[in-house]
This record gives C-alpha cells, structure tokens and sequence, in this order.
C-alpha cells in the first residue's frame, strides 16, 4: 500500500453496512472527549489474505475508536483508543466475529495510555522482517459463491472474466512472492489495477478491499489458446470457448489453473483416455474427474453430507467417493475396476466456465509425466507437455510455486487427507513448545518438507517421488522456498535414517547438525503430533518399505512410545542427540510382522508374484513346488522360481522385510489378483476392493512369538503362517475371493488388537501408508474400541510419506525435551 487509507472512496458503489459510523462521525469519538484508554493487538495466525484489516477497520470505525491497523512480518498489528469498557468489547469481537477464512492462533493485547488519534486507517504494511516472522501463509481458496454471480451475471462487469476473486476467495499460496501479503509481493505486481479496481480495492466497505489478486478483464490477467508449437489460436474468452470445443471433439488439452498445468479430457470418450494413458506413460492408475456441479457428482456416486461439504468447501479437493455402477457414462479406462472415483468440482472461474461451457465430466489430471512435477509455466509446458497435449490453454498470471491437487477421502464421519497440497499446504502444525528452527527433508516418495519456526510446523506442498531431475530441482526449490517465505534459516536438519535416499544426502550436504530418525518412528509421532498426544502410546507403523537399523526392510512395526517430558535417545548406541553427527533416532521397537524375502529387491515392488514366492518359501521351502496350483506360481516360470529361491537361499539381491505393504502384495498375488503392479500400492488397493460389500466377523490364525533376536523379553513377533495358510485353504477348497479378503484384513486388526493387548497401553495410534485402506482403518478402530483402547489415526496430514517431515520434525522436538 502507498498511502494512508482513512476512508472510503466518496465514488464508491458500496453501502454502508448497519452500525458503522460515518466519516462525519469520526470526529466526536470516545476519545477526544474522554481521554479514554489506548488497546494495542498482536494477532497471530492466518490472518493475512483474509480480509482481516478491513474487518477490523469496519470494527473500529462501527464502535466509533480510533487508531490504526496494518500487516507485518509478524500478523496484524492494531492499535484502538476509546473507553475501557469498548476496548474490552472491541478485543471480544475481534475474535468471535472474525472472518470466516481466518484463524487466530493468538492474541497479545497491552493496554496503553492514549496518544490522541482521530481516525482510523489502514497503514501501510510492515516489511521490515527484524522481529522474525509468525505470519500464517494461506493457502489457495476455492471460489466464493458472490464471486461465481459476479461471474455469470451478464450485467457485472466481471461476467465471463476466469480471474475473479475477492478477499473470500482466490489465490494466496500460488501468488505470494514474499511477505507481508501485498500485491506488490505477488505476481500480481504485474497488472497495475485499472480505475475501477483501484477503488474496490481502496474501499474499506467493498469485498474486495486490498484483495490482493484483483482485477478484472480491463486491467487483469487474459487467457489465450496455443498449439504444440506455442503459436496463438485465440485469446480472451474465445481461447475457453475453442479449448471446450477441443476437449468436445477428443482432444487433449493443457489448462494453466491456479497451481500448474491440469491434462484436460472427456471422460466419457475411452479413446481419449487411451491416448492420454499411453502418452502421460500411467498404464491403470485411476484418473481424478472434475464434474461440473454436485447434482452431477451424486448421479454417478454415493455421496454423504460430509462428503458433499468436502466436495465444496473452500479446499475443494479431490474426494474419493463410491462409484454408481449403474452409470456408465465414465469411460471404463478412467478407474479401471475400482469402485471409487476421485472426483473435484470446479474451484476457480477458469474451470467453472469451462465446466459450464462443457457440461459433462472431464479427466483432470496433473500436467506432468509420470514421477515429475506439475508443469507451471506456459513456455515449460510446451516443451514438458508438447507430446501429450494437443493445444494449451495458458494465461499470462505468473504462478509463483507448483501446488497439485489435494487428495482426501471420508472415514468414520472424519476427513482423512492423502495429498496434501492445494487448500490444505501451507498451514502449519503447532507444536506445545517453541523449537529452534528446524528444516525437515522428509521421504524419498510421496516427498514433502517441513520447516519448524517457533512452536509452528509449517508443511510443504506435495513434491513426489524424487525419482527424476525434476523432482530433485523440485524438492531443492521448495526448501529454498520456505526459507526466504519464512524468513528462517534452519539450525538444525532432520531426515530419514536410509543413506541412499536423495533427501538424506541433501540434508547431510548441508553441513548442520543432523538428526536422522527411522522411517517409521517418524510416521507415529506425525499421528502423535496432529492428533495431540504427547504419550505414552502403542505406535502401529504399516507402510511398504522403510530403512530398518538392523539392515533389514521394515514396514510392519510395533513401537512403545514414551512421553514427549521424557526426551528420547540413540536407541543405536545410547547417545543424546546435538552433536554434530547424526545419531539414529529411535522408540522401542517391542513387535514386528513375521520377516520374509523379496527375491530382486525392488523388482519385488513392481512384481507382487516376487512378495509371494519370497512369503511362501519362508515357511514351506521346497515343499512350494507343491503348491503349483496357486495362481502366484501359475504367474512364475519354474525358471524364474527356482533362480529366486536359489537368491533368497545365497542372500543375493533378496532383502528381508517385515512389510505390511509387501504382505498384501503377497496375498494379493496367492489369490490371482495382482502380479504385476503399475502404480505403487496397486495389489495392496485391489486386495481391498476385492471386498466389495462383504460383512463377516471371520478372520484367520496367527500367533505371538517372543523375538530372541533383539534380546529382550517384552520384544514379540507376529507370526503370519497361520494366517497364510488358512488363505491357501481357503483358496484351494473354493471360498470366495470377496471371503478370503475380507478374512484376512480381519486378521490384521487381530494383530493389532493383540498387541496392544500385550503391552496394554491405552493410547494405540494407526499410522503409515497402510492406513489408507479404508475397511483395514475402520476394522481396526471398531476392534480396538470394542477391547477398551483410544486408536488415533491421521486427519491433516497424510499417512503415507507425505507425513514424514512432521514426523522428523517432532522426533527433534522429543529428543530435546529434556534440555
């Protein structure tokens, strides 16, 4: 802001809204008359790019104080004179009538004494960043219901305009260059506000007073529609009209949206998603549908009251919900045998009006290749894209960092998010206490960071797997990021415990003290942190495969959590952590799944047949030749056999796991319905599916064994023969597959049950990748409520990898609690 805002633009359209004083009036208040007393507020949280200044402007001016309010490095800072008795009412109202996109995290008032202002304005924003930093970042909001009328109303001056917004709704994260929130540390700098705006935007009583993204078709960002080659085939709203049209008659289309590049396609033309299949390289991964309104999304699936507020709320993500089979409008290749759809509706005026003009469900997809980051510059795209797409539409409005799209699926009447990105990142985490800034690295897939400033844990967007050079760039940008957004420069970096991951060794690269914490420790004290618990607790850690610091695979872990009071130690050797040489971070590990091997390592991963022979051999030997007739050895040449065995029996490129993930792939391959995995987590997926509508309370055998191997008496292994075994029965005297994959995800929360029985501890949290499966997550709790246990699972922060920075950084936060 340039200048001094005091009042409204006389030309202004906007009413006066009931009870605020007239400018007139501005002059007769409590203070000149009384003396009175001077109020002045810190408010720290998500309250910038919300519209909280001119909240509290409207506040003031309708309670007749005087003062000022303005946005720093810190919050908002606000001073106001009047009597006691309405500054007490003032700082009430403040907060119970905040705006609804806000979130106060606290407040600091100080009562002073009164230094006689006569107005109240809007000062202009602190950039001085000397007091450190508490600010909250928001992260990108869906429409507002005022914004879409002003979009389709043919009398607004914004009808038809893709780039509406105001301070309820728009881009934030997307945008912000720097802080504090001001157009000039946005990309927006790029588009002076024409006369018009500039008033909305000088108005204390319009919506969109100091929206930082205003702007409108004169003065605004414009779209246009280009070819393979970058050339221009229309502008304006003919670009929408023509990329419709392209999208009509089968065509791929590149749109530019608020955080990258969307693969636009009709859904219902399963040759178009063939050709999107074989050119974006993803051979069965279901694809996320946007539908053009609700009433659409309810005729093609169930969805619950939750569900439908999820699906329009100002997130707006991706909502896994269960598929209609009745309706065969969607092209069977979009979700290949799943009985759910990922599906959005349209949560920016570009893709409103394009769903309207198109009016049936597309495919809308991340605009990338597969294992690479989303495409966010029109010139990158062209070149990224150049082979999928067969036209782009593209905009001149600068997205200042990638941001996909969320994930999230309903549970047990809660949110559990998968991917977390657009409407959920940047929002941080608060830990109980303060912790010196420290950079988490997190995983190697599904990557995100973390980076902890205060008693916040701010959290990255969704990076991915950094499998490529891009996705390393990537994952380098981000942290470089948060850091110049944060105005934070890390003392400290904490990362996973595995040595080859391209995560550890950045962080190792560093030079800074270093903390490495075990995989899927970290997972738990995620759950832990976001759920509230400081311990002690039962963490139950399922994913498919982390680094285990016996040199095994791990991924079927059962951990004693302490108390956060009680610190933590070097479980290796016993060392306290600060020095400068990572110690190996680690609760008690008291209970494992039973080990196996993965005959070719990773191949293993991609190839469920592998997970199968490895599991079988471990009990039968060479007794599996029996067993010809299961459709896993069906899957194999007795060549392919007997080389594995023969690895697994040599130790040669045969790891040993005790992965819950890789026990469903295992299971998933004995009953025929996955050998071959094109996307990670595919068998594990369809064992569940297989499920279908299913209901019985049967579950098989297994039994808890002490493991002599670490030596102590409270150690335990989970012993799955029997539960394989009574599979192989099951399978060979012609129980139904429906019966068999329900028994045995039973059978898993048996487990869980079990132990928590041992180590009887109230507290049992469910973390780790293996906890997105909805009928594991939803068996497991029911039973462990039934024993008299409290389970915890995820809610904000995703299970899977996603997690694992905050994790890493709350394992810091433990490990000192004693200092």
């Amino acid at each position: 802001m340039a200048q001094l805002i005091q009042t409204a633009k006389s030309g202004s359209k906007a009413k006066q809204s009931p009870g605020l004083m007239s400018t007139a009036q501005l002059g007769q208040s409590n203070t000149g008359r009384t003396g009175g007393s001077r109020l002045r507020v810190v408010v720290h949280g998500a309250v910038q790019g919300v519209g909280f200044r001119p909240f509290v402007y409207r506040l003031a001016v309708g309670m007749g104080l005087n003062g000022w309010v303005n946005n720093s490095p810190q919050g908002v800072f606000i001073e106001v004179e009047g009597r006691k008795e309405l500054l007490d009412t003032f700082l009430l109202r403040l907060a119970s009538e905040k705006p609804p996109r806000s979130h106060i995290q606290s407040m600091e008032p100080t009562y002073l004494d009164p230094v006689g202002y006569s107005a109240f304005e809007i000062r202009a924003s602190e950039k001085d960043s000397s007091g450190g930093f508490s600010a909250l970042i928001l992260p990108d909001i869906a429409t507002c219901p005022d914004c879409l009328r002003d979009v389709f109303d043919p009398t607004n001056r914004r009808y038809l305009y893709p780039f509406t917004n105001c301070t309820n709704c728009g881009p934030r994260f997307t945008i912000i260059e720097g802080l504090p929130y001001d157009r000039g540390m946005t990309t927006m700098k790029h588009f002076p506000m024409c006369e018009h705006c500039q008033a909305e935007y000088e108005n204390p009583l319009d919506r969109r007073f100091h929206a930082q993204p205003n702007a409108c078709p004169v003065c605004g960002p414009h779209l246009e529609l280009w070819t393979q080659a970058g050339f221009i085939l229309a502008t304006q709203h003919d670009a929408l009209l023509a990329a419709a049209s392209a999208v009509r008659d089968g065509s791929i289309v590149a749109v530019k949206g608020l955080g990258g590049f969307l693969l636009v396609a009709d859904a219902r033309s399963e040759d178009a998603i063939s050709r999107l299949r074989e050119r974006k390289r993803r051979v069965e991964k279901p694809f996320a549908l946007m539908y053009p309104s609700l009433p659409w999304v309810e005729e093609h699936c169930e969805v619950s009251d939750a569900e439908a507020r999820l699906l329009t709320s100002p997130e707006s993500p991706i909502v896994l919900l269960k598929r209609r089979w009745a309706s065969a409008e969607i092209a069977p290749n979009v979700a290949p045998g799943s009985p759910n759809l990922g599906v959005m509706l349209p949560y920016t005026p570009l893709h409103h009006l394009l769903m309207a003009e198109l009016g049936f469900p597309v495919v809308a997809t991340s605009g990338n290749l597969s294992d690479e980051p989303i495409c966010i510059d029109e010139h990158d795209a062209i070149e990224r894209l150049g082979e999928i797409a067969d036209v782009f539409l593209v905009h001149n409005r600068p997205i200042a960092r990638h941001m996909d799209d969320s994930i999230v699926r309903v549970l047990m009447g809660r949110e559990m998010v998968m991917r977390r990105a657009r409407g959920y990142a940047p929002l941080p985490v608060r830990l109980d206490k303060p912790l010196q800034t420290t950079l988490a690295v997190g995983a190697h897939f599904k990557n995100s960071v973390a980076l902890a400033v205060g008693q916040d844990v701010f959290i990255s967007q969704h990076i991915g797997d950094l499998e490529t050079t891009q996705a390393t760039a990537a994952f380098k940008r981000v942290i470089d990021d948060f850091q110049h957004l944060y105005m934070a420069t890390p003392t400290t970096v904490v990362c996973d415990a595995h040595p080859d991951y391209l995560s550890t060794k950045h962080a190792e690269a560093t030079g800074l003290p270093l903390l490495k914490v075990q995989h899927h420790a970290a997972h738990v004290y995620a759950c832990m942190a976001e759920n509230g618990i400081s311990g002690p607790a039962l963490g139950v850690s399922w994913d498919g495969t982390g680094y285990g610091d016996d040199g095994t695979v791990w991924g079927g872990e059962f951990f004693r959590m302490g108390s956060a009071e009680c610190g933590m130690r070097n479980e290796r050797d016993g060392e306290e952590f600060g020095a400068p040489h990572s110690p190996f971070l680690m609760p008690e590990r008291i209970a494992h799944l039973r080990t196996f091997s993965l005959p070719g390592g990773e191949s293993a991963v991609k190839e469920p047949r592998r997970s199968a022979i490895g599991l079988l051999y471990e009990f039968l030997g060479e007794r599996i030749a029996l067993h010809a007739w299961l459709p896993a050895l069906r899957a194999c040449t007795q060549e392919e056999i007997k080389v594995w065995t023969t690895m697994i029996d040599r130790g040669l490129n045969s790891p040993v796991t005790s992965s819950a993930g890789r026990l469903f792939d295992a299971v998933a391959s004995i009953l025929g319905i996955c050998d071959y995995s094109s996307y990670e987590g595919q068998a594990a997926m369809q064992l569940e599916n297989a499920i279908g509508s299913t209901e019985t309370d049967k579950s098989y055998g297994f039994r808890l064994i002490p493991d002599s191997r670490q030596g102590k008496k409270d150690a335990w292994i989970v012993e799955w023969q029997p539960t394989i075994c009574g599979v192989i029965l099951d399978r060979y005297f012609g129980t139904p597959i429906t019966q068999i994959a329900a028994r045995f995800h039973n059978t898993l929360a048996e487990m869980i049950v079990a132990v928590a029985r041992l180590v009887n501890e109230p507290t049992v949290v469910l973390t780790g990748g293996c906890f997105q499966n909805a009928y594991l997550i939803q068996r497991a709790v029911r039973r462990l409520q039934e024993e008299g246990f409290r389970p915890y699972w995820h809610q904000r922060v995703p299970p899977n990898d996603g997690g694992i920075a905050l994790g890493q950084i709350v394992a810091a936060a433990w490990s000192r609690a004693d200092e």
